[in-house]
């Protein structure tokens, strides 16, 4: 049974390289990883899409395309773009790669049942004579991409597929499932996400399982948790300040449905070097401010903190900022995170959060309090203890800065425009 010990943290290669990640890729930030961020908590490296498609080289799909697939309609590693899957030893290599570094390995996979594999009417593996057009659900048709159509849950051989399938990742040493166009399709799709679900956690092998694209459905919550371990709330996010300043909604609508393996998902983190497909050059958009506030709400809601740029060119403030020991510990201990209030304060836009800090030996050992400058010039901030309902004199650390502080009736500290201040109070 998968036991998380914290929101799952890891790198996924869609920020940097959408559609055209390679081996080599996927080994250097795995090596990265290992060396510099393991330490840190950060375990899982996931292939995002298009991995069984040769001919992918951006962030673009290709409209039917030619798939790599076996026998049974099951996608397979491309061998141009993989090439330790070649003669069939799928992505078992490079997930053994992977394992030998004490990592995990996840992989990318979109709802349902490749087009090519119904257009040929492959047979179903495990079925005595089912075939794809059996069971394909021709008018469930991604609206973004043309690799599948739906699985029709009331035909028979379908949960067939959804076993066939997860018991090949499982052969393989995959231990995180990223599945696609599935989250905000519900209720249409709810059947096929049940099935799906049942499938995988009936495989045999503990595997995550991480529901994308957002928005996901507030009135699907309790779904989400008893079928999968993260779920995406919003769309694709970059590297835009509108995107991080809207996430505040959402995050406060969210934090309530954050418990023990299963996250609220506020999608990777466009930090370091992404965009590479493009031009190499390429870097997050946002300030150091910018990053800092996504980090310090990804981690008081405790969502994945799955990093996105290519970490072999991560320079030493990107590093220290996805590895920093309080904002870790805030990750894993934060709980019952919720924002308090958001309202101007002298021509500001503040947003103030606060969760209980749980101690590693049981109960609660803090409070942290989160400030956010989200409208607004760089200013002086002042918030009364009594919003925190919280009588002072009280001690605290800058959990950043690991700087021991006190306050004794408010909360008062300077904050960049778009930037955060994080305490831990006791």
């Amino acid at each position: 049974m998968l036991n998380l010990k914290y929101a799952p943290r890891g790198w996924n290669s869609w920020d940097c390289y959408g559609a055209a990640v390679t081996e080599d890729t996927v080994r250097g930030n795995a090596e990265y990883m290992a060396a510099n961020m393991k330490e840190a908590g950060y375990e899982y490296v996931v292939v995002d899409i298009q991995w069984y498609e040769p001919g992918s080289v951006n962030n673009e799909y290709h409209p039917f395309a030619d798939l790599c697939m076996d026998e049974y309609g099951r996608l397979m590693p491309a061998e141009n773009r993989f090439p330790s899957a070649a003669g069939g030893a799928g992505f078992k290599p490079l997930a053994d790669y992977v394992h030998s570094l004490g990592l995990k390995f996840g992989i990318h996979i979109m709802r349902g049942i490749p087009r090519q594999a119904v257009t040929r009417n492959l047979p179903v593996y495990g079925t005595d004579g089912i075939r794809a057009r059996d069971i394909a659900k021709t008018a469930s048709i991604c609206a973004w991409n043309t690799d599948n159509y739906g699985v029709d849950p009331t035909k028979k051989g379908a949960r067939e597929y959804y076993d066939s399938i997860f018991a090949l990742y499982a052969s393989w040493g995959v231990d995180f499932i990223k599945c696609d166009d599935i989250c905000r399709e519900l209720p249409h799709e709810e059947e096929e996400l049940v099935m799906l679900s049942e499938a995988l956690h009936g495989c045999g092998r503990d595997m995550v399982l991480s529901l994308s694209p957002g928005p996901a459905l507030l009135e699907k919550s309790e779904l989400y948790k008893a079928v999968s371990n993260m779920w995406r709330i919003t769309d694709d996010f970059w590297d835009d300040w509108k995107l991080l300043y809207a996430m505040f909604e959402r995050a406060e609508k969210w934090s309530i449905h954050t418990g023990h393996n299963h996250y609220p998902d506020a999608d990777m983190l466009p930090l370091g070097a992404i965009r590479q497909v493009y031009d190499t050059s390429n870097t997050t958009a946002f300030t150091i401010p910018e990053q800092e506030t996504m980090m310090v709400l990804w981690c008081i809601m405790r969502s994945p903190l799955m990093a996105g740029g290519e970490l072999t060119k991560n320079d030493n403030n990107t590093l220290a900022l996805l590895t920093n020991p309080g904002l870790m510990e805030m990750h894993e201990c934060s709980r019952h995170a919720h924002q308090v209030f958001r309202k101007q304060i002298g021509g500001n836009e503040v947003i103030l959060w606060t969760a209980m800090k749980a101690s590693r030996g049981g109960g609660y050992d803090g409070q942290y309090v989160a400030l956010f400058n989200a409208d607004g010039p760089d200013a002086e901030i002042s918030v009364d203890l009594s919003e925190l309902e919280i009588t002072g004199p009280v001690s605290g650390e800058d959990i950043m800065s690991r700087f021991e502080c006190t306050f004794d009736k408010e909360i008062k500290v300077r904050v960049q425009s778009h930037g955060a201040r994080v305490f831990c109070i006791r």
